[in-house]
């Protein structure tokens, strides 16, 4: 994307919006926190194009999102009046507090894979106001194509934005204790209710580690939280490096703990402070994906056509959504939800993240999955949008 395509963006947002949202963007992001680093992947698309309209050198990965953030002008200039109006209306929500224009990437980026694929596209979402989003056809096939977005976050136990807040708050209080009490330390934390962002969780936990260092208790324990602080012990020649990197520590803890838990790492002088949290059962990120197609499956799709429900699953990093992918998580929940009834119109789901939008996720652009006893399942004219991929 060039400085003009750029503007051409920006000038579909509105100059002056496009402005006053990057500097709201800027000033969550800027901050050196944990949480302004979680943000700035989840604006990453924003960011992007911001470099490319000051004309700043794109990685591969800022290329492919602002390649996609141009085809919206384009797509603003085939569209009726009421289309435009709608996509203007869409674009606008999308850039308001924690709102992203991922998801209106990910629908230009499906109906893209689709022309690819051989299909004629119409937006019919936008231009007609359709339930659904794209009218696919080829070969005398049609197909509708509804697009949801669902965050990771619904299906995890312990939220990531609430954990980097707590790690946040409680930094200051943990370096002024590895002051007073040098060492490498590890504070273990089930939390069996799991963890979110709400009005007085963070500082009830905060409230209560602070209290627990107080004391010199090495466990604190009810329903809420199971919390045993211990040394930091590390294998070979790891336990008398002096200076220990956190990269080599988390990747370690990880392999301990599983890819679930949640880590955080507190440093002062030599001392180390690493805090490491589960919820007492898994995620369900495959889950919340299968709940909430049996949700939009019945009010997106008109059943008069084979449909399609194509997800994008956000707010994942690499490491988990390998794990879904590879195994097999997002095509057994997929699969299961294809038995229900309100699956019954639906001929495929297609799942999609933040890595499939920049060439570095699936082959194929999506994970596909087959509705086997949908009437036009072996459809010939719909085979390229609705085979299985696994």
């Amino acid at each position: 994307m060039n400085n003009s395509s750029a503007a051409e963006f920006t000038a579909l947002t509105g100059n002056t919006v496009w402005r006053q949202r990057m500097a709201e963007i800027y000033d969550r992001i800027t901050k050196p926190t944990r949480a302004g680093k979680l943000t700035a992947s989840r604006f990453a698309a924003e960011c992007a194009i911001e470099k490319a309209r000051r004309g700043q050198v794109l990685t591969a990965a800022e290329t492919s999102l602002v390649e996609l953030a141009t085809r919206l002008p384009a797509l603003h200039g085939s569209l009726n009046a009421e289309g435009q109006n709608r996509l203007g209306d869409a674009l606008e929500a999308a850039l308001v507090g924690d709102q992203t224009i991922a998801g209106l990437l990910h629908l230009v980026y499906t109906a893209g894979l689709q022309k690819a694929r051989g299909f004629d596209v119409e937006f019919a979402g936008l231009s007609a106001a359709a339930p659904f989003d794209l009218l696919i056809r080829r070969d005398g096939a049609e197909a509708e194509i509804a697009c949801d977005t669902i965050s990771a976050e619904e299906g995890r136990a312990v939220h990531r934005g609430a954990w980097m807040q707590l790690a946040d708050r409680i930094d200051p209080d943990l370096q002024t204790w590895l002051a007073a009490h040098p060492g490498r330390y590890l504070l273990k934390m089930t939390l069996p209710h799991g963890l979110k962002a709400e009005a007085d969780t963070l500082p009830a936990l905060h409230s209560r580690i602070n209290a627990m260092l107080a004391s010199a208790k090495r466990a604190d324990y009810d329903e809420a939280a199971v919390l045993r602080l211990d040394p930091l012990l590390l294998a070979g020649a790891q336990a008398t490096d002096a200076k220990l990197n956190p990269s080599n520590i988390l990747a370690k803890l990880r392999r301990e703990f599983g890819p679930e838990a949640h880590f955080a790492v507190t440093e002062a002088g030599g001392s180390l402070f690493v805090m490491a949290a589960r919820g007492a059962a898994e995620n369900e990120v495959a889950g919340a994906v299968r709940r909430r197609l049996a949700a939009i499956a019945p009010a997106r799709l008109t059943g008069t056509r084979p449909g399609i429900l194509a997800m994008f699953i956000d707010d994942t990093d690499q490491l988990e959504w390998r794990i879904l992918r590879e195994q097999l998580l997002l095509e057994g929940e997929a699969r299961q939800f294809l038995t229900f009834p309100e699956a019954r119109t639906v001929i495929a789901v297609s799942c999609a993240s933040r890595f499939e939008l920049v060439n570095a996720g699936a082959p194929e652009g999506d994970l596909r999955f087959r509705n086997p006893m949908h009437p036009a399942a072996k459809s010939v004219g719909l085979a390229p949008a609705v085979v299985s991929t696994v």
